[in-house]
């Protein structure tokens, strides 16, 4: 072992034209990564300053791409041409390094505490939705103890038996990032904009939502369709 990396390509392999319609399955995962939109309204409703919310906004932003470009960066470090689509994967065997069975407990570790403190604030957003759609003309839903109680316990048992038969977190992210992340982030803002109910979107504003609707619905359509097209045919033309 002489310590040492190869220089790391910066652009994927591609083989033939499957691969290359492949590479539209990480879009919808880049995407999920920066859903937040659906948090902004409740967390501002608590904030004692709501001008702090733009602040708020920017430094979130700024954490996460430092996160991800950190998490990408060592990987490739630590793995280079091996690191798998779930880097987590890597951590599942010896790494080859002095207190390699540690690490892989701390990586472990830190990932199930980010689960726990990320779910609670996406979990009370669907709840709060699913509620409002199903019950749109009952009281707010804290304020039925039934009808809390009945519906955490349906949302988590869902959850629960998807997390339990999708084989891979990867599967879940391509899906999930293809369709409902792309019309949260995407899709419904556009369409309020187009709606235009307080009259003051411009004509440059309806351009640029048009234009997100057309890129969202066609890079959605292409990721579902090389998602359902990956599970039944073995392809091996790309390596990222």
């Amino acid at each position: 072992m002489e310590g040492k990396i190869g220089m790391p390509r910066l652009m994927p392999k591609l083989v033939n034209q499957a691969s290359f319609w492949k590479l539209f399955t990480t879009v919808p995962v880049v995407v999920t990564a920066y859903i937040c939109h659906h948090n902004i309204l409740p967390i501002e409703n608590e904030l004692k300053d709501p001008t702090q919310m733009k602040s708020i906004v920017r430094k979130s932003l700024t954490l996460c791409t430092s996160v991800y470009i950190a998490t990408s960066f060592f990987g490739v470090v630590l793995f280079g041409d091996h690191t798998m689509d779930d880097v987590l994967s890597n951590f599942d065997g010896d790494l080859g390094i002095p207190y390699s069975s540690l690490l892989d407990d701390l990586v472990r570790v830190s990932y199930g505490l980010h689960l726990m403190l990320v779910f609670p604030i996406v979990f009370f957003s669907l709840r709060l939705n699913v509620d409002g759609l199903l019950f749109p003309y009952a009281i707010p839903i804290a304020f039925d103890n039934k009808r809390f109680f009945s519906v955490t316990i349906a949302l988590m048992g869902f959850i629960l038996m998807g997390a339990s038969f999708v084989p891979s977190i990867w599967d879940a992210f391509q899906f999930t990032g293809a369709t409902a992340a792309v019309c949260v982030g995407f899709i419904f803002p556009a369409a309020i904009t187009l709606r235009n109910i307080p009259g003051i979107a411009t004509k440059n504003d309806r351009l640029i939502s048009w234009m997100m609707i057309f890129l969202a619905v066609s890079t959605s359509t292409v990721a579902v369709t090389s998602d359902i097209y990956s599970i039944f045919y073995v392809d091996e033309g790309i390596t990222l």
